[in-house]
C-alpha cells in the first residue's frame, strides 16, 4: 500500500448513533473531503477498500450508506475536538 495518510472518518447519520471508520484509502484530507463530498451529493454510497470500522484490529473494505447521514467529520486524530464538518 502506498504512504496513505491514516484519517477518522466520523459519520452522523438522522436519528442513529454516531459511528466512525479508520481509513487509509485517501493520500489526503482534501481528497477524503472531496471523495466524501461528492458522494454526499450524488447520494451513493462511500466504498472504502483499506478501512477498519469502530477500532475492530484487522483492515476490510467498508461500504457506507450515506442515504441518512447528516454530517461526516474528518480527522487524523480520534478526539471530539479535532476535525472538520462536511
Amino acid at each position: 500500500m502506498s504512504d496513505n495518510v491514516m484519517l477518522v472518518i466520523r459519520f452522523h447519520p438522522l436519528g442513529g448513533e454516531d459511528f466512525s471508520v479508520v481509513s487509509q484509502d485517501f493520500d489526503s484530507e482534501p481528497e477524503a473531503m472531496t471523495a466524501i463530498a461528492r458522494a454526499l451529493d450524488e447520494r451513493r454510497s462511500l466504498v472504502l477498500n483499506h478501512a477498519r470500522y469502530d477500532r475492530e484490529a484487522d483492515m476490510n473494505g467498508v461500504v457506507v450508506n450515506l442515504a441518512n447521514v447528516v454530517s461526516v467529520r474528518l480527522s487524523k486524530t480520534d478526539s471530539a475536538e479535532a476535525g472538520q464538518y462536511l
